[in-house]
């Protein structure tokens, strides 16, 4: 747990899961034309991002029922890549470019979804309603937009899908509980760490303490990077993106 390991959070075992190509470079260039690897790039980002969509449908008023036939006849359309032409402008981000596709189906298509029986459609994707409800009802009361909202949810969402990177990679390091102990100080400034106590839990010396976690901080600063640039087209928008979701998460 000192860093003395022969597999580290540094080596190329432990990044072995981060695409050369971001993800949704891939689905672009493949536009409607379905290759395993766009297809599995979209399922992935879908499967990630979901849960900020149908929460975005409840704020704007719909019922739970609504809203689980609404998001799913969303994906069903939206997974044939009839979306993919079209609303150039907000391509470049996948988080702008993924609402303001929901957006035109929710303004288009609704009458067409009501004609669907519920669990019917051609749904590649197998989403926790149940879960998602019960997240729903623990949030807090917001008056905040359906659209300010959204950029909350899926900030929260992509750190989610960073830390659980993060831990899959402790554990494939034999770092599990290293990551147990101090994946409270991810986020949190340096100066209040109590690193002498959690030297005392890990039993380790504090200045073995110290390095570990700062090394278990820059690597989650590179997976927080990483993921934000597969949800875009041009790398050189990623401090951009970090900063828009930072403010999300401070408003």
């Amino acid at each position: 747990m000192t860093g003395n390991d022969s597999t580290s959070l540094d080596s190329p075992a432990a990044r072995g899961d981060i695409f050369v190509t971001t993800r949704w470079t891939v689905v672009l260039s493949a536009g409607r034309k379905s290759s395993p690897q766009s297809d599995r790039a979209l399922g992935e980002l879908c499967q990630t991002y979901w849960y900020p969509l149908y929460a975005y449908v409840r704020h704007r008023g719909h019922s739970r029922e609504d809203a689980e036939d609404l998001t799913q006849a969303f994906f069903a359309r939206f997974l044939e890549k009839n979306y993919l032409e079209g609303l150039s402008a907000e391509r470049g981000k996948f988080r702008a470019f993924l609402l303001a596709s929901l957006k035109h189906f929710l303004a288009n298509e609704w009458d067409r979804s009501q004609a669907r029986k519920r669990g019917g459609g051609a749904l590649h994707l197998s989403l926790d309603w149940q879960s998602a409800d019960e997240r729903y009802h623990l949030d807090p009361p917001d008056p905040t937009s359906p659209d300010r909202l959204y950029d909350r949810d899926w900030a929260l969402a992509l750190l989610e899908r960073v830390i659980a990177r993060l831990q899959k990679e402790c554990a494939a390091a034999g770092k599990a509980e290293l990551f147990e102990r101090t994946k409270d100080f991810l986020t949190v400034g340096e100066a209040a760490i109590p690193y002498a106590q959690a030297a005392e839990r890990l039993n380790l010396n504090e200045g073995a303490v110290r390095v570990a976690v700062h090394r278990l901080r820059k690597r989650y600063r590179e997976l927080l990077r990483d993921e934000i640039a597969q949800t875009l087209s041009d790398p050189a928008q990623v401090k951009e993106e970090l900063r828009s979701l930072q403010a999300a998460l401070a408003s």
